[in-house]
């Protein structure tokens, strides 16, 4: 198997609502990979087509099998955090390790220990007296102690402060990821994320307008940053976004700028929030522009 996920034209419904669209892609080992899109762009519709909770239409295979039909054989394989991390308030963090140990034959009692020496949560805490942020790094140490291959993550750090989330990715990176597991973390918080990742894929209204990885953006994507005379010529080029850069109009195209308008400006690496905000820009904004 050379690819953890395999997708061809992936579909999938809500009654007549169509949440995700011929979406095809794959994605190999070792990789991190960030899933963007705005509320209803079919990113959590897209992971529980992954995970195997919702059926869908057209071909998808995780490490192999069909999620829907072989989720019990998957979940060997695939560890999973929902968007909000539900544990049981009443039960110590042992309790939680024992539980554990008896539900999912891949776990290790010794690794999740481990991984909760790097936060403040004691295995004699009751769940109803941490933080959130604290119960949250307690459910990776949890999922992160079952020996699996794909790590399926919805904006497992909502919510949270900055440092918390900060606590949260160092930990996922520094004791999760080894070159051979994958990671899809789906989240809004885009330019949190960035440095972390191998890959992006960004949903808009359902269909999968980007799939690349973070190098392939800074070869095909280009900014130009230009003086504010040159802004009718800029635009007359039909870039995919117009936006400032420290005071300055710039313009991100998909490519070199145009020969005629390339001299007017200086080149620029555009971030992944820019290029977020050019591919998935949201309906009230693109009418309040036209």
């Amino acid at each position: 198997m050379t690819h953890l996920i395999e997708a061809h034209n992936l579909s999938l419904r809500y009654g007549r609502k169509v949440a995700l669209q011929d979406a095809s892609f794959s994605i190999p080992p070792g990789r991190v990979v960030g899933l963007l899109g705005h509320n209803g762009a079919g990113k959590t519709s897209l992971m529980k087509a992954l995970v195997g909770i919702k059926p869908f239409q057209g071909e998808l295979k995780v490490m192999g099998v069909n999620p829907h039909t072989h989720r019990g054989q998957l979940l060997d394989s695939l560890c999973y955090i929902p968007d909000v991390a539900v544990l049981p308030r009443w039960a110590r963090v042992s309790d939680l390790i024992t539980l554990m140990s008896g539900l999912q034959p891949q776990f290790s009692a010794d690794r999740a220990r481990t991984l909760l020496r790097r936060t403040s949560v004691g295995e004699r805490d009751k769940v109803k007296q941490l933080s959130k942020g604290m119960v949250t790094q307690l459910h990776l140490a949890l999922v992160a102690a079952i020996d699996a291959r794909l790590m399926v993550l919805d904006e497992p750090t909502l919510g949270l402060d900055v440092m918390s989330r900060k606590s949260f990715y160092e930990m996922l990176i520094d004791e999760w990821c080894d070159g051979e597991r994958s990671v899809i973390i789906s989240t809004h918080q885009v330019e949190e994320v960035e440095t972390l990742l191998s890959d992006v894929m960004m949903l808009d209204e359902g269909k999968l307008v980007l799939n690349i990885s973070l190098a392939e953006i800074d070869s095909r994507f280009v900014a130009l940053s230009h003086d504010p005379d040159a802004a009718a010529a800029v635009a007359a080029s039909h870039p995919l976004l117009r936006y400032r850069v420290q005071g300055r109009p710039a313009a991100l195209f998909d490519g070199a700028p145009p020969e005629a308008i390339a001299h007017l400006g200086q080149r620029l690496r555009p971030n992944l929030v820019d290029l977020f905000m050019a591919l998935t820009r949201k309906p009230e904004i693109q009418a309040r522009e036209a």
